[in-house]
């Protein structure tokens, strides 16, 4: 599947969004405006205003709605909420060509907030996938004791951990090692 980078872009924003949700031992990332701001800027955010406590909350709530995505079951499903949260954005498609990139669309009003800015960007990134049949691309990791968020761009659709060096590799050393005890213990 070939994917542009603006739409790249904001898919990886929409995971990393996704990821700050706290699951088993890993804490809430997202607890304070300092953590939203380095969200921002970690994903090279552009247009973003000063940020406050209503955009935490608006951002955190957001977060719940791309994991109801990530966890619709079909299509109809996810373009449901994929249409609402575009709507609710008030997406305003503009050409743009900023900070050295060449021209490209964004999705979000001028002077948005962060979270509507999220929503149109990300929303219409997610449509994307919708449209081209694609939304099994959306992921959680297997590895019994992660589930984090994941788009799936191999070309054949087999990824099944968010990172094959942390998860992958750990649960192929747990089973390579619980293969060598049960040989070990049938000798």
């Amino acid at each position: 599947m070939q994917i542009n980078h603006d739409t790249r872009c904001a898919l990886d924003d929409v995971v990393d969004l996704l990821n700050t949700a706290p699951d088993g031992d890993t804490p809430d990332g997202l607890l304070s405006v300092h953590d939203l701001r380095a969200y921002v800027e970690r994903n090279a955010v552009s247009d973003v205003r000063a940020l406050g406590a209503e955009d935490l909350g608006a951002v955190r709530a957001l977060r719940d709605r791309f994991a109801q995505v990530f966890a619709a079951e079909n299509p109809r499903s996810a373009s449901k909420l994929i249409n609402a949260l575009v709507a609710g954005a008030g997406t305003t498609p503009q050409l743009t060509d900023h900070d050295g990139y060449d021209w490209h669309v964004h999705y979000f009003a001028p002077g948005a907030s962060v979270a509507d800015h999220l929503a149109a960007d990300g929303g219409m990134a997610l449509a994307f996938l919708i449209v081209a049949g694609e939304q099994e691309r959306l992921r959680r990791c297997e590895a019994p004791d992660c589930g984090r968020a994941f788009i799936d761009l191999s070309r054949n659709r087999s990824r099944r951990y968010c990172d094959s060096r942390t998860c992958g590799n750990r649960l192929h050393v747990a089973a390579y090692r619980a293969r060598q005890r049960e040989s070990a213990g049938a000798g």
